[in-house]
């Protein structure tokens, strides 16, 4: 039976747990005495430790680890709640952690100097400085300080002021008793307490990351042009100032700009998931597959835990760092999980400016000045840097989208609008999810909370429902307002890409409101994209057009999305799959296991029988190139040989070729699933991408048929792990590598399959559930739980989720930490 499992207190206590689980010791205080008939099915009241009771009115909480090092937080309330996973996110992830305080803080460029590289997970600053005169703009401003003070449900609800107000206290308390061993972060200055509105700034930089993150170089160096003196205008706009007049926008550019800006090969976030019916599955409940594709370093990752607070909490998943709530996972009842969404969360207005100032603007021909932020922001080794911010009854002036000027003139200038820069409720539609005890609740919650800021909604219950919505917080874009105020960039942009740039000058061009929304200026809830109880409803972050392909969702309003256009090959690809799924029915949890990692390359079952009858032409001679395409198992598997020569000859096709060149068939609304189709392997670009993708390899020393995982892989403590998956190929486990040739290949994962999850039910209390952090639950290369999933991965293998009591408490890996403040 090997040793019984150890329980370690706080104070460092370590005591035996009876090898007999059914006479557990009463080893960990009692936090939940009172509440203890409240317990989930099969719960045994936390164990309890004489001598260390928490005082009145004090935050604990229970924590066991089970295999993998994943925390089971048991607490009496939300506050408590918070208390034990602030705890334990720090334990995990200290460093990653601390570097986001700093950016949320502004404080990147006293730490670490203005010129350095930003937190890429909080913003788009490609600086530290300008990442930092942004979020100090913020803090300047009592942004977030104002969102908490609104009552719900516009601003923040009490269980989340509460789980905010823990997690800073957990946090704080494990650095107060822990000595921090991780290399990255080890006695740095920088790592220090936080408080709770530390916190809130961290969610709200997470809400406006497709809005006003997005655009932060724009807003920050945003100056308007020189003016005459005598106007008294432009003269005090400080920083700056004195800038030439420029020409307008360029519509093409910007078009470019907004392609580039939304292009989902460029999206460092994106997901799979997929409910299936009861009427689909071997028990008759429902079944959810959830495959986020989020970064594998920095503080965006997602870390594991298992959240209780009996009688009113009860649910496992995953969070992103420095978040409070678990926003993906399960309960007894329901599953969801969140893709990335289509929907723009930000649109522009053109300010027609007052011709004796260039920072006052016309609205019904009244002038109105800008608000001027003065920001300065401190410097490690030098003088403080100050700049100035411009912003308007509509947001901020920005002078850039993406890489494109977006130019202030003497005539005209841009506002960005963000409606998410108002929304703190992320938590709140979190926590609506996580207590919902059907698909309807779930909808019904996430109507009443309205707070997720860039995704969908993909939910199963284990009544057999499905749900798919884009509940997401989008600017009140109706087609009709585009069409009667835009402006002629924005008729050139909305039709297209969803992105409205609407006349800043007319009172009646404003947003409005809906009587459903929780607030004005975003879309009420009977505007959503919505599916309920089909057979399958999935998404790959496409629109929401075919979230099931036999039931099309359209009518919706073009901010949401597009619909009778091209899908991606990942979205065809999956509704492939999962339609057959439907139609085979008797589905398990193990299908979806199946599914997940059958690694099938859509673009090869499109193409690749093409690709060989063409390479003896392209390439005469060549044996061993073309044999090792026609050998290739048509799969991503570590094991597959040929793979990354398909996986280099497809990026090259798809950059170097338009989609009229690369297709004989073009797309079809009528038949979006199977068009385009039937490669034109005759055109000048087809045979340039197969010749450079073999001699790229060739001079990189790789054999054309080495299996897969030679060459795509991470190295963790110096051992290198293979990795599967692909990325613009179609392949649902989707894996964005980096790729370095002169070391082999891909050689480190930079965004991909995250945590994944397999959820059913089987007629038990106990929800049956696989999962899977691959790249694991801790950044500290120290830790146990460093690379301990990430092996898993590599292996194809998953975690049996330990929910119900009876289950957590059999874990042979069982650890117990007792927190109390």
């Amino acid at each position: 039976m090997g040793q019984p499992p150890l329980l370690t207190t706080e104070l460092g206590e370590t005591l035996l747990l009876r090898r007999s689980l059914g006479r557990l010791l009463p080893v960990a205080a009692a936090l939940l005495a009172t509440a203890a008939s409240t317990l989930p099915a099969g719960a045994a009241p936390p164990p309890r430790a004489d001598g260390d009771r928490p005082s009145a009115g004090g935050l604990s909480a229970t924590i066991r680890y089970t295999g993998y090092g994943i925390p089971h937080i048991l607490a009496k309330d939300y506050a408590s709640l918070g208390f034990g996973t602030g705890w334990a996110q720090a334990a995990d992830q200290v460093c990653v952690l601390a570097d986001g305080f700093v950016t949320v803080r502004g404080e990147r460029s006293r730490h670490f100097g203005p010129d350095g590289p930003s937190d890429g997970s909080m913003s788009s600053a490609r600086t530290n400085l300008s990442s930092d005169l942004y979020f100090t703009g913020v803090r300047d401003a009592r942004t977030v300080e104002r969102l908490l003070d609104r009552p719900a449900p516009a601003g923040p609800g009490r269980e989340q002021k509460e789980l905010m107000r823990g997690w800073a206290a957990g946090y704080n308390a494990w650095l107060e008793r822990n000595r921090v061993t991780d290399p990255a972060c080890a006695g740095k200055a920088w790592v220090r307490p936080v408080t709770s509105l530390d916190v809130a700034r961290r969610s709200y930089a997470l809400a406006v990351l497709g809005g006003e993150g997005a655009l932060v170089e724009g807003i920050t160096s945003a100056a308007p042009p020189a003016a005459d003196t005598s106007t008294g205008g432009a003269a005090a706009g400080g920083a700056g100032s004195g800038r030439a007049p420029s020409k307008g926008a360029d519509p093409d550019g910007m078009a470019g700009a907004v392609r580039e800006l939304f292009d989902a090969r460029n999206a460092t976030m994106g997901s799979n998931a997929v409910a299936f019916h009861g009427s689909t599955t071997a028990g008759g409940r429902g079944l959810l597959l959830g495959n986020p594709h989020y970064p594998w370093h920095g503080g965006r990752r997602f870390w594991q835990s298992h959240q209780t607070i009996p009688g009113e909490l009860n649910v496992q998943g995953a969070s992103l760092l420095g978040t409070p709530l678990v926003q993906i996972g399960f309960t007894e009842k329901v599953a969801w999980s969140h893709t990335v969404a289509t929907g723009r969360s930000m649109n522009l207005h053109e300010l027609a400016l007052d011709p004796a100032d260039p920072t006052a603007y016309l609205v019904d021909g009244r002038s109105e000045r800008m608000v001027r932020r003065t920001v300065t922001v401190p410097v490690a080794d030098g003088e403080p840097v100050t700049r100035t911010q411009w912003w308007t009854r509509y947001g901020p002036v920005t002078t850039a989208f993406g890489g494109t000027p977006l130019p202030w003139t003497r005539t005209t200038a841009y506002a960005l609008h963000d409606p998410n820069a108002r929304n703190l409720r992320m938590a709140d539609s979190s926590l609506a999810l996580a207590k919902a005890r059907s698909v309807g609740e779930m909808a019904a919650g996430l109507r009443r909370t309205q707070g997720l800021p860039w995704v969908n909604t993909v939910a199963s219950d284990r009544h057999g429902g499905t749900l798919f919505t884009q509940a997401q917080v989008v600017p009140r874009i109706t087609d009709e307002l585009a069409e009667r105020c835009s402006t002629p960039l924005g008729r050139t942009l909305y039709p297209a890409s969803g992105l409205a740039v609407l006349d800043g000058s007319r009172a009646d061009c404003a947003l409005g409101a809906d009587r459903d929304a929780v607030e004005p200026g975003i879309m009420g809830p009977a505007r959503w994209p919505l599916l309920r109880d089909a057979a399958y409803a999935g998404n790959s972050n496409d629109s929401a057009w075919l979230a099931n392909a036999d039931r099309p969702l359209t009518g919706y309003e073009r901010v949401f999305g597009d619909w009778g256009t091209e899908r991606s090959l990942r979205t065809r690809g999956g509704i492939e799959d999962v339609a057959a799924m439907a139609g085979r029915g008797s589905l398990t949890v193990a299908d979806l296991q199946e599914q997940q990692f059958a690694n099938r390359v859509p673009a090869a079952d499109l193409t690749a029988d093409d690709v060989v009858r063409a390479c003896p032409a392209v390439l005469p001679g060549d044996a061993e190139a073309c044999g090792a395409l026609a050998r290739w198992d048509r799969r991503m598997d570590t094991t597959s040989r040929g793979a990354l020569l398909f996986d280099r000859f497809w990026g090259r096709l798809e950059r170097g070729t338009t989609a009229a060149e690369r297709w004989k068939v073009p797309f079809s609304a009528a038949d979006p699933v199977r068009t385009p189709r039937d490669l034109d392997t005759g055109t000048p670009g087809f045979a340039k991408a197969l010749r450079e993708a073999v001699a790229e390899l060739r001079g990189a020393g790789i054999p054309l048929d080495a299996p897969l995982g030679e060459h795509q892989y991470v190295v963790r403590g110096g051992e290198r792990i293979p990795v599967h998956g692909g990325t613009g190929t179609g392949v649902w486990n989707m894996t964005v590598p980096v790729w370095d040739a002169q070391n082999g290949g891909y050689t480190e994962v930079r965004h991909g399959t995250s945590h994944v999850q397999a959820v059913g039910w089987d007629g038990s209390r106990c929800p049956v559930a696989r999962t899977l952090l691959t790249y694991s639950q801790s950044s500290d290369p120290a830790s146990p739980h460093h690379a301990d999933q990430t092996r898993l991965y590599a292996r194809e293998q998953w975690v049996t989720a330990r929910f119900c009591e009876r289950d957590i408490l059999r874990d042979p890996a069982l650890r117990v930490v007792q927190v109390a403040r």
